[in-house]
């Protein structure tokens, strides 16, 4: 392949047809696949990379998608095909749209380790709104159940950094929400908000959460009840002790 000539692949599992990530390169696919694993060894934080690390090597594969002889048609090649599989529902995890960059220039190994090199130690960069590739995007309900899954558990009991720790040992000891973050949070469970806004537990839910509480006494609190039953209710009871002072005279 000569350095003008380039091909766009696409990574899959060889037990699915569904893409999880769409490049160019003008080496060959498998070199490139290769390449990638070793990036993602090194311990690179991206989706792609971090769902590359989950991978057996044999089980993954690159497939040529396209050939062609102009880099520039290369560049306008991987668009297209990131922008026709996400439209087909593939759950690609490119970050961006595809291309060569805002100056069209393909980065040699040198200037990608110069860059590396550069940005070691470096905060990340947040970006929000139309900036942010995923904006308007939603996960699809199969790929949220297997990222649930693969987190449960994760950080319950002493898998939880916090796990044993209370008070001044805690990280959160001493912090108080303010009043506008306190407003926000519930304005954002009010109404429709709320997860459990309409719904009503079924007559199977009722029956287990009566045997649980069979035999407690309720109200819980003396007070409790005195004023359910008798400070709303207008009723005057000698044997209560919230009706009567240390005399036995009405309150």
């Amino acid at each position: 392949m000569t350095s003008t000539e380039g091909v766009i692949y696409g990574i899959r599992l060889r037990s699915s047809w569904d893409y999880r990530y769409i490049g160019l390169t003008t080496k060959t696919a498998s070199v490139r696949l290769r390449q990638h694993f070793k990036t993602a060894s090194e311990g690179r934080k991206t989706p792609f990379y971090d769902w590359l690390r989950k991978q057996d090597r044999n089980d993954v594969t690159a497939d040529v998608l396209d050939w062609l002889e102009n880099q520039d048609e290369l560049g306008r090649a991987e668009i297209d095909w990131i922008a026709y599989l996400r439209k087909e529902g593939q759950p690609l995890l490119n970050l961006a749209a595809g291309g060569l960059g805002p100056t069209g220039v393909v980065w040699t190994e040198e200037m990608r380790e110069a860059a590396r090199l550069r940005s070691t130690g470096r905060p990340g960069l947040s970006r929000y709104g139309d900036d942010n590739p995923f904006h308007g995007l939603t996960h699809s309900p199969s790929q949220r159940e297997k990222w649930s899954a693969e987190r449960k558990g994760m950080y319950s009991g002493e898998a939880n950094p916090n796990f044993g720790k209370f008070g001044p040992d805690h990280p959160a000891y001493g912090r108080v929400w303010s009043e506008e973050t306190l407003r926000r949070l519930s304005e954002q469970k009010m109404g429709a908000n709320n997860p459990n806004y309409g719904k009503k537990a079924s007559d199977e839910t009722r029956a287990k959460m009566s045997a649980a509480q069979k035999g407690q006494h309720k109200p819980s609190s003396a007070r409790s009840a005195h004023t359910r039953h008798h400070t709303n209710k207008g009723v005057f009871k000698e044997t209560c002790v919230h009706c009567v002072d240390d005399l036995g005279r009405p309150k």
